[in-house]
């Protein structure tokens, strides 16, 4: 699943491609993608005839904002948007066409057909599943050390799991939380309210590192992520401990080993990441 990375790139892209378009039309293939309204019609028609203003993101969902509509969009596990012209062969799995009036298309293409779209009143949305509740972004200036200590400090859940919930922290998926943690040198396993305070700095700082270079890099291409334009990521070639299983550990040289934690595969090095305290 694309995480905040993969989700920023994603923005960036479609904010060079389609700001400034007007919709002509929108055509659905597969109905279930469209949350709100539950009318694909009514979807169909209070898109048509507005402007795309910007896109935005709030967690791993996409804002395409317009003149006085906002759409939530989430790409679930390999859902990716592409910009064509109206002529174009149109690849299967192509479930939502945004027609544009200078004879461009804005393609939903999700093979996994777990991909979701809300459409609101601007403002609206964030009063509103599903971004109602969602916790701290850490790429924004609010996303202190006090701030994620206030969040997770006092919970005697594991650190993963905890790191994991969107309700706390948004954007962090499988990938870049076994990164961070590594990178802190915390074990996934560790309850959040076991860590010390030079443990909470190490991860701040490592949450933001390490999402900051992954950004910056594109994401990672791990499955089939693509940008807006059809490119990878890169930033899989700068991974640490994710899917190094039985590899040796770049900082000790001992061997990474994988469990599972919160149901999620796990990647960590058990000399460099220890459970129990020192």
């Amino acid at each position: 699943m694309p995480e905040l990375p993969e989700v920023e790139t994603v923005r960036r892209t479609l904010t060079q491609l389609i700001t400034g378009k007007k919709i002509e039309k929108v055509t659905v293939n597969l109905p279930r993608i469209i949350q709100r309204p539950d009318d694909v019609q009514l979807f169909s028609r209070e898109l048509a005839g507005h402007t795309i203003t910007g896109v935005g993101r709030r967690g791993k969902f996409l804002r395409i904002e317009m003149d006085s509509l906002v759409l939530v969009s989430h790409l679930r596990m390999e859902g990716r948007y592409g910009l064509y012209q109206s002529g174009e062969p149109v690849e299967k799995h192509t479930h939502v066409i945004f027609h544009f009036t200078d004879g461009t298309e804005l393609r939903y293409r999700d093979v996994r057909q777990f991909g979701t779209m809300h459409l609101f009143a601007p403002g609206e949305e964030f009063r509103n599943k599903p971004l109602l509740k969602l916790g701290l972004e850490p790429l924004e200036e609010h996303f202190t050390l006090e701030a994620l200590k206030q969040a997770l400090a006092g919970r005697k859940t594991k650190i993963k799991v905890a790191l994991l919930n969107q309700e706390y922290i948004v954007g962090l998926g499988n990938i870049y939380v076994d990164e961070a943690l590594f990178r802190a040198g915390i074990h996934p396993e560790r309850p959040a309210d076991s860590l010390n305070e030079a443990e909470w700095a190490a991860l701040f700082d490592s949450i933001v590192s390490t999402l900051s270079e992954a950004v910056e890099a594109g994401g990672s291409s791990i499955k089939s992520y693509v940008n807006g334009q059809g490119e990878m990521g890169m930033f899989q070639h700068q991974l640490q401990i994710y899917g190094r299983k039985n590899e040796s550990c770049y900082r000790c040289g001992g061997r990474i080993e994988k469990s599972v934690v919160g149901g999620r595969g796990t990647h960590y090095c058990p000399n460099c990441q220890r459970l129990e305290q020192e």
